[in-house]
């Protein structure tokens, strides 16, 4: 018999991690469109460099601001909801022990067990640790690895900040003859970028989502663009 591959003995960590990674990525993209769109608009009101620069920032602090109290937020609550979910099944294994065991036995004979092997597995993993094994089994949930709000709320600012830094300083630190084509350039690589990335962690076909990132981000540049334009010619 051969011995289970790393990836294939801890499937659930490895399922973690990709999950990390796609919303990462996912937030480096959000930095990207959010802030490229800000600085491109506000170019085509005025080439003034502390006006961009002072736009780019206000973008970047409020976007990873908010990134992050989203992702908290939301983390919390389904921490919140595990842990309630844990304590329900805390309280049914010691009320009612010998009803939890038949209810862990037909949950494994559901996943391809006959009857006698899900009885007996459902009795070894009740010895070890009855609560960690209803967890997994009945709940999809790991008692050692709830989900963390700040490492989810770091992650989204990190990944946000990062991503709105590009069309920051490509729309700051060229000449101001060269500050639109250098941005719009940088800008859709980057989106090409992440757009290939989120596919291949999702295992889909990358050049549907590359064209629709780069699509979205010069969608998003050429209306702010014209808003901006359409400002500076009314002399707001």
């Amino acid at each position: 018999m051969t011995e289970p591959t790393h990836d294939e003995a801890h499937g659930g960590a490895l399922g973690e991690r990709l999950n990390w990674l796609r919303a990462a990525v996912l937030g480096a993209n959000d930095g990207i469109v959010s802030t490229a769109g800000l600085v491109v608009g506000v170019a085509g009101a005025t080439d003034d460099r502390s006006a961009l620069v002072t736009a780019g920032l206000a973008g970047l602090l409020a976007g990873s601001m908010s990134m992050a109290a989203g992702e908290y937020v939301s983390v919390s609550t389904q921490r919140d909801a595990e842990k309630a979910a844990l304590a329900v099944e805390k309280r049914e294994l010691q009320e009612r022990p010998e009803e939890e065991l038949a209810e862990l036995a037909e949950l494994l004979e559901r996943r391809g067990l006959s009857r006698g092997v899900a009885m007996e597995a459902a009795v070894q993993l009740t010895e070890r640790d009855a609560l960690k094994a209803h967890a997994r089994v009945e709940l999809g949930i790991d008692p050692d690895e709830l989900t963390n709000p700040w490492h989810a709320a770091w992650a989204s600012f990190l990944a946000f900040t990062a991503g709105a830094l590009l069309p920051l300083l490509a729309m700051v630190l060229p000449p101001a003859d060269r500050r639109l084509p250098v941005t719009v350039v940088s800008v859709l690589a980057a989106l090409a970028l992440t757009g290939w990335s989120s596919a291949r962690l999702g295992a889909a076909a990358p050049a549907r989502a590359v064209l629709r990132n780069v699509a979205g981000g010069a969608l998003a540049m050429g209306v702010t663009y014209a808003a901006g334009s359409l400002l500076d010619v009314a002399g707001v």
